[in-house]
């Protein structure tokens, strides 16, 4: 099922991986925008993450972006992204990507991206003034 933008319950919980620069640098674009406090961060690479979220998978989680909804629904992916810019006010911009016959193609896509995010950062992560990627 594709995650529609009204379906989404606020505030959302994001779970990002705080040692990858490409994931930060979203992270903090996000921060910047997150006004009314409806988006919760949480960095998966915390010390006591486990223990807190036992409920979560960490190497799941490492592989694709989720964010965990006010109602407890876990979205992942796309839909996770669409959930965290809604929070913040602008999930009219990610909207599209959920689209019939876009969203599969938008869905390919990240996984292609996800499975290649640690070389990407690897790479990219000096030309952004950030370290690369520590767990590769």
């Amino acid at each position: 099922m594709v995650l529609k933008r009204e379906d989404i319950t606020l505030p959302v919980t994001l779970f990002y991986d705080g040692d990858c620069p490409l994931c930060v640098r979203e992270v903090d674009h996000l921060s910047r925008k997150n006004r009314k406090g409806l988006l919760r961060l949480v960095n998966i690479r915390d010390k006591g993450f486990a223990q807190n979220y036992p409920e979560f998978d960490l190497a799941e989680l490492d592989r694709l972006l989720h964010a965990r909804l006010a109602d407890g629904r876990v979205v992942k992916g796309v839909d996770a992204t669409l959930a965290a810019w809604e929070a913040v006010g602008m999930g009219c911009l990610i909207a599209p990507l959920r689209w019939p016959g876009v969203a599969c193609i938008a869905d390919w896509g990240y996984e292609l991206f996800a499975r290649n995010r640690h070389d990407l950062s690897r790479r990219l992560g000096p030309l952004l003034g950030k370290n690369a990627c520590k767990n590769e």
